[in-house]
């Protein structure tokens, strides 16, 4: 379980809070998606849920974090690594440059948790044979288009096995064959136990894949509960969300006077 209370963060050198007073659970084997416009405030909430922020990059947090219910305050910044990783919306971040193949780039995570070679080599394998990457595993990862490193990038953190993972627009450069990839791979990450936090702008992913769906605005929790009521609610549009495909299609067939029950049937 993943779990922040009373939530304040103040970036070092600011003058006010990102993000203020947050509650959010995230429990086990459950998939929580962050909605919000661009300065809402979600790329902060992740640097906060992940506890890099304040642990790495400074700044001051009041409330709590905990991770399985051990106060996160305490922990290094390799001992976080150990309960949460976070991955980022550029790839380019979480490359290490010194990886010569994409099958080294994908298992520096388990070496580096001191695994035995044999464990490291059965998560790297496992996690490429979920994002379907062996095509690519022999090319260096400085070579890779935008989707294949981010793809990379995403297999990198699931060899690692982690209990929690947050990620920051996980599909922003990937296409939809891409995107369907990635929600498997999260669908089995959950399935196994593991609570993930994604924040992502593609709210058709989000509402496929998602128990919970979050909103934020101006750093405040405004909407939170069961993905379709959140990813449905009226009042998303006027928070830069734009709604899931077949709710827009819904409203436009409604205000054209068609019935939205015969848009669904089409869908189906």
């Amino acid at each position: 379980m993943l779990e922040l209370r009373q939530a304040t963060y103040r970036y070092a050198g600011y003058a006010r809070p990102v993000v203020h007073e947050v509650d959010l659970r995230v429990d086990d084997g459950e998939i929580v998606g962050l909605v919000g416009a661009n300065d809402s405030g979600k790329s902060t909430l992740c640097l906060v849920a992940s506890g890099l922020a304040p642990a790495s990059i400074g700044g001051e947090l009041k409330g709590t974090l905990t991770l399985d219910r051990t106060p996160a305050a305490g922990l290094r910044t390799y001992q976080l690594a150990e309960r949460v990783v976070i991955g980022f919306q550029n790839p380019n971040t979480q490359r290490s440059g010194i990886a010569a193949t994409v099958f080294e780039e994908i298992a520096l995570g388990p070496i580096n948790l001191g695994l035995p070679v044999t464990e490291t080599v059965a998560r790297t394998r496992e996690a490429i044979a979920r994002l379907r990457l062996e095509p690519i595993v022999q090319q260096d990862p400085q070579r890779l288009s935008g989707g294949q490193s981010q793809l990379v990038a995403i297999a990198s953190l699931l060899a690692m096995r982690p209990r929690h993972v947050i990620l920051d627009e996980p599909t922003a450069q990937l296409d939809p064959a891409g995107t369907q990839l990635v929600g498997e791979a999260l669908h089995a990450l959950a399935a196994a136990g593991t609570s993930l936090l994604v924040a992502e702008h593609k709210t058709d992913l989000l509402e496929g894949l998602c128990d919970r769906v979050v909103a934020l605005d101006a750093g405040r929790i405004v909407l939170d509960g069961p993905a379709g009521r959140v990813l449905g609610d009226p009042g998303l549009v006027a928070l830069g969300v734009e709604p899931p495909s077949h709710v827009r299609l819904g409203r436009s067939a409604a205000a054209a006077g068609v019935d939205p029950a015969r848009i669904d049937v089409a869908l189906q």
